[in-house]
């Protein structure tokens, strides 16, 4: 069944893994899409302080020519875990065709622990 991400500008998406999951938005006015990290379920990801890791989103997609993907910083990652991404917008280009991946850093002083599902 298409969700609403795939309807905004027909975005064709596949999910990598069993448990990688679709973006999803928060409302119906949400400005975009949540991403989920896409670890096995068994793992976690720990991230150190001042360290970046890059996390799987499970996902690939095909954007429309013109187009663009942007990720941004959710702002309860960045105020409450001090993580955000490391290049601050993360572009995928129209014609990328591979795996999305998100990398994140720690501006904090404290290990941050992500798991498979977390936004």
């Amino acid at each position: 069944m298409p969700s609403k991400y795939d309807s905004i500008l027909n975005v064709k998406t596949s999910l990598l893994t069993d448990y990688a999951k679709a973006p999803t938005f928060g409302s119906e006015f949400a400005a975009g899409a949540d991403l989920y990290a896409c670890i096995d379920p068994t793992q976690t990801v720990e991230i150190r302080p001042h360290e970046t890791v890059k996390v799987s989103v499970g996902i690939k997609t095909e954007i429309p020519n013109g187009c663009v993907g942007l990720i941004f910083a959710r702002s309860g990652l960045a105020t409450k875990q001090d993580l955000a991404p490391a290049n601050k917008v993360g572009v995928i280009d129209s014609d990328y065709r591979g795996e999305w991946f998100v990398p994140l850093h720690n501006h904090g002083n404290e290990v941050s622990v992500i798991a498979n599902g977390e936004r």
